[in-house]
């Protein structure tokens, strides 16, 4: 029987709240959504703080071990499942890919904190152990401003929120030196969003580069210093990531998703990902099924 993985609006998570940000703790949340132990995709921002608890959490295929003090910033698009050792319990804040559209001029705002650059390393982080309780105030105080119906509670919601993004990027002093006061930084996120648009049709770096106004020798230099990557392989692993993600979708053959990612050959297809993953499209399919 074919088996599509769910994408989860915020709507169907809802109930009663309103439709664009939901705030909650934890525990009761994990509780009363079992589905979203199984792998499963959101269409929005989802954030959540463990203050008690084990486990493990995938995301996009890597694997994290669940912990007290430990924060979770997943973007819409992102495929993962938890499985957890007895009782957890934490905060977790779901909002929608349009909720700060209408109160920030710069709708891309969000993009200047690190954790959601939608690479999974960087969105999964340990705090310190003397700011963990700071964050979980923060937490508490959002989860209190959310239940309250005043002329500004949607407004102090999204301040706050910010506030909490803002306290835990300073957390992050020596990244944030090292990339936001950078000008070669807003060229590597020009460089990731224009992959996020195109890499179904655009595989060369020379094809970036140019739209980017620089040199590919530049942009290879920028991807070698920032992530330790070439600019070809920025590029690979974000088809790769997309093959993954299609894969765990049981309702298309591997011969529908290679033509969705461009790739006129199906056996080529199968070449690349063996290349860059290790197993056969069939065979990652496989082992994610078991």
């Amino acid at each position: 029987m074919k088996q599509e993985i769910p994408i989860y609006d915020i709507s169907s998570l809802s109930s009663l709240r309103k439709e664009e940000l939901i705030v909650g703790r934890f525990g009761s949340y994990s509780r009363s959504h079992q589905h979203l132990h199984y792998p499963h995709r959101h269409s929005f921002y989802h954030i959540v703080l463990f203050t008690e608890g084990s486990g493990s959490h995938s995301i996009d295929f890597e694997q994290f071990e669940v912990k007290p003090g430990q924060i979770y910033f997943m973007v819409p698009g992102q495929v993962h499942s938890w499985s957890f050792k007895g009782p957890v319990d934490g905060f977790v804040v779901n909002f929608s890919a349009t909720y700060f559209q209408s109160f920030l001029l710069h709708t891309d705002y969000l993009q200047k904190f690190s954790f959601f650059n939608s690479v999974v390393k960087d969105s999964v982080l340990d705090l310190p152990a003397g700011a963990c309780k700071a964050v979980a105030d923060l937490f508490e105080e959002l989860l209190n401003i959310t239940t309250q119906s005043t002329k500004f509670s949607d407004d102090h919601g999204r301040v706050l929120l910010l506030r909490m993004f803002m306290v835990i990027s300073d957390l992050l002093v020596e990244k944030s030196e090292k990339y936001l006061s950078s000008y070669n930084y807003t060229l590597l996120r020009n460089f990731q969003q224009l992959i996020e648009r195109n890499y179904e049709n655009l595989r060369l770096p020379k094809d970036y580069a140019e739209l980017l106004y620089i040199t590919p020798n530049h942009l290879n230099a920028l991807c070698n210093d920032l992530l330790g990557l070439s600019a070809g392989e920025v590029i690979r692993n974000r088809i790769v990531l997309e093959a993954k993600r299609l894969l765990v979708n049981l309702d298309l053959s591997v011969t529908e998703i290679s033509y969705q990612l461009n790739f006129n050959d199906n056996s080529y297809f199968t070449k690349f990902f063996k290349k860059y993953v290790g197993v056969t499209p069939e065979e990652f399919r496989k082992t994610f099924k078991k």
